[in-house]
C-alpha cells in the first residue's frame, strides 16, 4: 500500500500478485470513504503493518485503518478532512507494477492553481520593494477587484533603445516536472530515479522565475505525486500560462548516449527514431502512474486530441532554440537542433511548449551529474536564461498581464 499526497487529490495504491475486486462506501457525517476488498486474508499484524504513515499535511486524509469484516474480505475505512469525490480503479500489470488498486480522492471544492497563483503572489508582496509593479498590480486589483492598466514601461536611453521585448506585465511559465508517485520514469544504472531528479530541478527554476519582477512561475507537480499527462496541460491552461517548460532525463538501450536535447511537437511524426521511441515511452506515463481512462472528462479528452497549430510549434522551435543555446554553455548536446515528436504534454495549442531532456540518467557519467545540486543549478539558470532570451526577443504581451 502506497499513499501519495499531492495539493488537490490523494492517491492511494495497493499492488498485489492478482486481480483485486473491491467495493467503496462513502459516508457523509463524519466523512468516510469505506472500501471492501474481497478474496483477501491476513492476520490483524500484517494489516497494520501495510498502513503507511499519513502525512498531516494531507489535503483530504486524515487517518487509515483496516479490519476483517468477513472471511477473505478486509475493509479499509479512510478518515476524511473534506468531502470527496472517489475515483476506485483497477490497473492491469505494466513495466515494473503488479495488479493495483487505485483509489484517487478529489475534495469536492476542486483546486484552482490560478486561484493558487494569486495567493502566492500576494504572500510574497512584503518581500518586494515599494513601487515593485508586481506589487502595484496586486495591490489595485485587491482593491477594485478589476484587472489595472499595465505600469509605464521604464525610460530607455538613446544607448540602450526599447527592444521588442515583453511589454509590461507579467508572463507566467509552467513548470512541468515530469512523471511523480508511481511513475519513477527512467532509472539510471545507480538507481536514481528520473522523477526525483527533474522535480529538483524544475523547484531551482521555479525559484530563479519568481525573482523576477515581470515572470511567474506555476509548478504543475511541486511534490513527489503523480499527474496525468492530459491534466498537466489542463493545469497550465487552467493557470493561463504563456510559456510551458516540461523537464525531464533522457535514457536509452545504449549506456553511452549522451547530451541534452529539446524537443517540440510535430504534426506529422517524429524528426528520428530515437525521438519515436522517446514519445512512445513518455506518452505511456499515464498508463504507469495510473489514470482512470474510462473517467476522464470531455476537456481532457479534448486537450489530449491534435489541437496543435502551426503558430504554437512555430513559437515553440523559438524557444527551444533559445534554451539549446543555453544548454550548450552547460554541457554537451545530443541534438543541435530541436527534434520534433507527438508527446502529448505538448499539446496545448495555444502555448509555446517544450520539453527538455537535461541528460542521459541511463549514461553512469550523467547519472552522477543529474545527481549534483551543483549541476542541477547549472541546468535550471540554463533554461531560465532560455525562456527570458525567448521572451525579451519573440514574446507578445502576456496572456494574463495582471495575473
Amino acid at each position: 500500500m502506497r499513499v501519495w499526497p499531492a495539493p488537490d487529490y490523494t492517491r492511494i495504491a495497493f499492488e498485489l500478485d492478482t486481480p483485486l475486486k473491491a467495493t467503496q462506501r462513502l459516508q457523509a457525517s463524519p466523512p468516510r470513504l469505506i472500501i471492501d476488498m474481497e478474496g483477501v486474508t491476513a492476520p490483524p499484524e500484517r494489516l497494520a503493518s501495510m498502513l503507511p504513515r499519513v502525512d498531516p499535511g494531507d489535503p483530504v486524509l486524515s487517518a487509515a485503518r483496516f479490519s476483517a469484516v468477513k472471511a477473505r474480505t478486509i475493509r479499509l475505512e479512510l478518515d476524511l478532512k473534506t468531502g470527496v469525490t472517489p475515483d476506485v480503479f483497477t490497473l492491469p500489470p505494466v513495466a515494473a507494477y503488479r495488479h493495483r488498486l487505485v483509489i484517487d480522492l478529489y475534495p469536492a471544492v476542486r483546486h484552482d492553481p490560478l486561484r493558487e497563483l494569486l495567493d502566492d503572489r500576494r504572500r510574497s508582496q512584503a518581500d518586494r520593494a515599494p513601487g515593485d509593479p508586481v506589487n502595484d498590480l496586486l495591490g489595485s486589483r485587491a482593491n477594485t477587484g478589476t484587472a489595472p492598466r499595465d505600469p509605464a514601461p521604464r525610460a530607455q536611453s538613446p544607448r540602450n533603445p526599447p527592444r521588442s521585448a515583453a511589454p509590461p506585465g507579467v508572463f507566467t511559465i509552467a513548470v512541468d516536472a515530469g512523471h511523480g508517485g508511481e511513475d519513477p520514469g527512467a532509472i539510471g544504472p545507480g538507481g536514481t530515479q528520473e522523477k526525483d531528479v527533474v522535480l529538483a530541478i524544475a523547484r531551482r527554476l521555479h525559484a530563479q522565475i519568481n525573482q523576477q519582477t515581470d515572470m511567474r512561475s506555476v509548478m504543475i507537480r511541486s511534490g513527489d505525486y503523480f499527474v496525468p499527462l492530459g491534466q498537466r496541460v489542463a493545469r497550465a491552461r487552467r493557470a493561463r500560462a504563456d510559456l510551458f517548460v516540461s523537464i525531464h532525463a533522457d535514457a536509452y538501450i545504449e549506456p553511452h548516449a549522451r547530451g541534452a536535447s529539446v524537443y517540440v511537437l510535430s504534426e506529422r511524426g517524429a524528426s528520428s527514431t530515437s525521438a519515436r521511441w522517446l514519445a512512445d515511452r513518455e506518452n505511456g506515463a499515464d498508463q504507469i502512474g495510473g489514470v482512470n481512462l474510462a473517467a476522464r472528462d470531455r476537456e481532457l479528452r479534448r486537450v489530449l486530441l491534435d489541437l496543435s497549430t502551426s503558430a504554437q510549434i512555430r513559437d515553440s522551435a523559438k524557444l527551444a532554440a533559445e534554451v539549446l543555446h543555453q544548454l550548450e554553455q552547460v554541457g554537451r548536446l545530443h541534438k543541435r537542433d530541436a527534434e520534433h515528436a507527438a508527446f502529448a504534454v505538448l499539446k496545448a495549442p495555444d502555448i509555446p511548449s517544450i520539453l527538455v531532456e537535461t541528460a542521459f540518467i541511463s549514461n553512469p557519467d550523467e547519472e552522477r551529474r543529474l545527481s549534483d545540486p551543483q549541476h542541477q543549478s547549472r541546468l535550471a539558470e540554463a533554461i531560465f536564461s532560455g525562456i527570458r532570451s525567448y521572451l525579451v526577443r519573440h514574446a507578445a504581451a502576456p496572456r494574463n498581464p495582471a495575473a
